[in-house]
């Protein structure tokens, strides 16, 4: 680590000498693996390549935005916004405050329902439709009180939101009871379902380390179609349950990284490495296993990610 912090120090030097002098940057870290593997990329980026400090103040979405919003540096930044499952906060802050800025790179993003393949081969539960029938509901009853379980996320994310409406409308809830345990709770329990290979079937996403953990099949959806995909969030209609409605798969997203405004006076240098960062799913998929299955050390598994990818952060800072 001393390595690194000297390489910080002279590479601090290289943007002038007010550069140690700028602000701390606040990184936010959601609950969800992959934003906290991108949170620490940005702040050992910001700090070994920028000389500045950074932190990591956790937080939900609504939290993260508003103290971008605020512009204060309580969180500066939101390192994993997808969309468009966040487009109300980007519509609010971005499109018509404009207090946060988003990056100009992205890499892809697709979210559905996944159960273990042997679900799939032995049962044939490949359609989302066939999560809507008496033989899904004894399936995925792991309680025994008649009635299966499908997780669709942990509290306070914008993606549960959408699945908790997805199995109303497609019929699923008569059949299956949504779940929206702890992420880091039903994970465990996900273990041990598949350890016994008993019926479980999830909100899941890529890039996770759940492709890379087990042999898990996303369950066909409809594709998406925009008149049949309204959402509301909570925080755009307190009556957002009821009047959203989605009868088709999710859009492909784009994930990229929002910001607050205020670094541009606060910190530029930092400002200008946010608005062009990018990221590959593939490589993220790989440093949430790392950390998540293999058990290293956040910190020591993207920073050497960070030495073996120079190249990558330098264009990052427009150095090539």
């Amino acid at each position: 680590m001393r390595h690194l912090k000297t390489i910080g120090t002279i590479a601090a030097l290289s943007f002038g000498s007010g550069a140690l002098a700028q602000e701390t940057v606040m990184v936010g870290e959601p609950s969800w693996p992959g934003a906290k593997v991108m949170s620490r990329i940005i702040g050992q980026v910001i700090e070994t390549r920028l000389g500045s400090e950074a932190g990591y103040a956790p937080g939900a979405n609504a939290v993260i935005f508003a103290s971008m919003d605020g512009g204060r540096g309580d969180i500066d930044v939101h390192p994993d916004v997808w969309l468009p499952n966040h487009q109300s906060f980007i519509e609010e802050y971005v499109d018509q405050k404009g207090t946060v800025a988003l990056s100009s790179g992205s890499y892809e993003g697709r979210s559905g329902f996944c159960t273990p393949t042997y679900m799939v081969e032995e049962h044939g539960i490949a359609s989302i439709f066939d999560l809507a029938t008496p033989m899904a509901q004894d399936l995925y009853d792991s309680d025994g009180d008649g009635k299966g379980e499908i997780w669709v996320g942990g509290s306070g994310w914008a993606s549960t939101n959408i699945h908790k409406v997805k199995v109303r409308d497609y019929g699923i809830e008569s059949f299956l009871a949504p779940t929206t345990e702890d992420e880091a709770v039903f994970y465990a329990r996900l273990k041990d379902a598949i350890n016994e290979e008993q019926g479980v079937v999830f909100y899941c996403y890529k890039p996770h380390f759940v492709h890379a953990l087990y042999d898990v099949t996303m369950i066909e959806e409809p594709e998406f179609d925009p008149a049949g995909y309204t959402m509301i969030q909570p925080d755009q209609d307190a009556d957002w349950y009821t009047k959203s409605s989605i009868t088709t798969g999710d859009q492909v997203k784009t994930v990229t990284v929002a910001y607050s405004a205020s670094l541009d006076e606060r910190n530029p240098a930092a400002a200008s490495f946010l608005s062009q960062i990018d990221m590959d799913d593939t490589e993220l998929s790989e440093l949430t296993y790392q950390v998540v299955v293999q058990g290293q050390d956040i910190d020591e598994a993207v920073s050497a990610w960070l030495d073996e990818n120079s190249e990558t952060v330098d264009g990052w800072l427009g150095l090539n």
